[in-house]
């Protein structure tokens, strides 16, 4: 990502000889050449043209105004003020290798501009809703039509949707919706604490990508606004945050970080922090998220797995606990998605974001990644799951147990592989990518549950035969061959497949990943469809009609039709070498 600030282009200015004559012939002549231009395209255009935004940033008379929040949290004096110590990189940025494929003679073809149309009309069905029958809420019911309240109220689906308003092309709509959420006031709120992370990776990334998009100041000024209320969630002791950033405690300067938090919580705001102050040229936020850096390098070989953090550590004693659980899953995931996106966002100069990821990958190859067991025949492309480890005092057990959420390490696979120049790793990411395909390919509904165990054949190095009897005692009656269980059969719309094998799709350029993708896309639209938009189903393993939970989270808006849409987009819509994603798939703009 650049440093600087993004700024709207003006009108240009005219000027010129007073001869009206001559500037009326000028006139004529620009407007017969303009005509003729437009009729050479509309006769020679290919009829597969895509749907696509226009490159230039938002429209020169929008006029968005940031309005202040009613409360101002720079005013609060901190109780543990921080002398800066880490500053943000200055010098030239790394050239790494490209990771997205070059696309040769790349067409868009009808077919895929259909496929498109198809994912922008689920969007635009959604959002239409939304604006219906939950403007400003944090969600829309899909199945009851009311609105919800879950992100504290500041309007966490228009926020978390506006990149994708403005990727798909949607401007009037994203004016209306970015000049709502320029306006939004922090301090009118009926909770007492946020969640540091959930409020961070949608609604500050979600302003964060759409300046990036669009050039407009006012999403920057509410976003620096955000940053300073969550930049308190840092004023404890030791300068590491809690879970919860609680108002008062805040206020008062009494807030301590957790001594059993999720290892992700706190290790997961380093990408909105840094953007944030690369945009601001303010580097307290950047300092602020570099401390939670310091821990983690500093305990990456202390774990009972050494390479990899536990799912719970005690931030207020900067300790792993002695926990025993390993997990790319729930509660640790984004932990290990932020280490090579941090090296890509900072252009290669702090590189201990690279020797993190190296070591925490070899560990996670040789304990977490398995060969699920499946007949041959249904395996050509010889796919690979991750699943979890628990350190015993004698031994690894090594949990064949599976989530969706865990389907992103496909994608981190690859783009680490790319970055760091790892080819293995781009294999091991495509294997997981085309496994998560698979498991929705295996249940009645097209859908992958929420979590589900697998028969486990080996790890990545060890060969796998399918084994009958071993079948017979270990797997699933009723479920596809190599499940051993659905022990969480919820589908709730989540993005992580999706994420992965787009990913793979731009990294390896192979078409039949576009396949994959669309028979998913295809089963989410049969299974969730309601009057108003798509639901979260209770059971994907069921055969006929789906029971629809009244839930649509703005994950659904921000990144699954989000990655839906860019599959079936141009190459050059979001490039890899020129966006990085945080983990709401908000795109932020590499240094160049």
């Amino acid at each position: 990502m650049h440093c600087g600030l993004t700024s709207i282009p003006s009108r240009p200015q005219t000027s010129g000889p007073p001869d009206t004559m001559i500037q009326g012939r000028r006139i004529v002549r620009t407007f017969f050449a303009v005509v003729f231009f437009l009729l050479v395209v509309a006769l020679f255009r290919p009829f597969d043209s895509p749907i696509r935004p226009p490159p230039q940033p938002s429209r020169p008379d929008a006029k968005i105004r940031f309005k202040p929040s009613s409360f101002d949290w720079t005013t609060v004096r901190q109780r543990y003020p921080a002398k800066l110590i880490h500053s943000l990189p200055t010098s030239s940025p790394k050239q790494f290798p490209p990771v997205q494929h070059h696309f040769r003679d790349y067409t868009h073809d009808a077919t895929t501009v259909k496929r498109q149309e198809a994912v922008r009309n689920a969007f635009e069905k959604s959002w239409k809703s939304y604006r219906k029958h939950a403007w400003l809420r944090d969600e829309l019911a899909p199945v009851s039509g009311e609105g919800k309240t879950t992100f504290g109220g500041w309007a966490a689906t228009l926020v978390d949707a506006l990149d994708t308003l403005w990727i798909m092309g949607l401007h009037d709509e994203f004016l209306s919706a970015a000049t709502a959420a320029a306006q939004l006031d922090w301090a009118d709120t009926t909770v007492t604490s946020a969640n540091l992370f959930e409020t961070t990776i949608r609604h500050l990334g979600g302003l964060l990508s759409a300046y990036d998009l669009s050039g407009e100041r006012a999403l920057l000024e509410k976003a620096t606004e955000l940053g300073n209320m969550l930049y308190m969630a840092f004023d404890t002791p030791n300068r590491m945050p809690g879970f919860w950033l609680n108002f008062k405690d805040a206020k008062r300067g009494t807030q301590i970080a957790g001594t059993n938090d999720p290892s992700a919580c706190p290790a997961s705001l380093s990408l909105e922090f840094t953007r944030l102050s690369q945009l601001t040229g303010d580097p307290k936020f950047y300092d602020a998220v570099s401390r939670v850096t310091d821990l983690l390098e500093r305990t990456q070989s202390l774990s009972k797995l050494p390479g990899m953090w536990p799912k719970l550590i005690s931030f207020r004693e900067g300790t792993l606990n002695h926990e025993s659980g390993f997990t790319l899953g729930a509660l640790a995931d984004s932990l290990y998605e932020y280490l090579p996106k941090m090296a890509i966002l900072l252009g290669g100069q702090e590189p201990r974001y690279e020797k993190m990821h190296r070591a925490a990958m070899e560990v996670v190859v040789e304990h977490l990644v398995f060969r699920p067991m499946i007949p041959a025949e249904d395996n050509p492309h010889d796919i690979l799951f991750v699943g979890d480890a628990f350190v015993r005092s004698d031994k690894i057990d090594h949990v064949p147990e599976s989530q969706h959420l865990s389907c992103f390490v496909g994608g981190m696979f690859g783009l680490g592989g790319k970055v760091f120049n790892l080819p293995e790793h781009v294999d091991i990411g495509e294997r997981i990518a085309r496994g998560c395909g698979w498991a929705y390919d295996a249940f009645p509904t097209g859908l992958m549950p929420e979590i589900f165990g697998l028969v486990r054949c080996g790890s990545v190095k060890e060969p796998c035969v399918w084994d009958e009897e071993k079948w017979e005692k270990e797997g699933a009656r009723g479920l596809k061959k190599g499940f051993s269980n659905a022990r969480d059969p919820r589908y709730i719309l989540r993005p992580e497949a999706i994420e992965s094998v787009f990913l793979l799709y731009r990294m390896t350029g192979k078409e039949e990943l576009r396949e994959v993708a669309w028979r998913m896309f295809e089963s989410v639209i049969k299974s969730t469809e309601t009057k108003l938009a798509y639901s979260a189903i209770a059971d994907v393993t069921v055969k006929g009609e789906t029971r629809r939970l009244d839930s649509m989270e703005s994950f659904f808006l921000a990144e699954t039709l989000k990655y839906f849409y860019l599959m079936f987009s141009p190459p050059d819509v979001i490039s890899l070498d020129e966006f990085v994603f945080n983990t709401e798939a908000h795109p932020f703009r590499q240094p160049k």
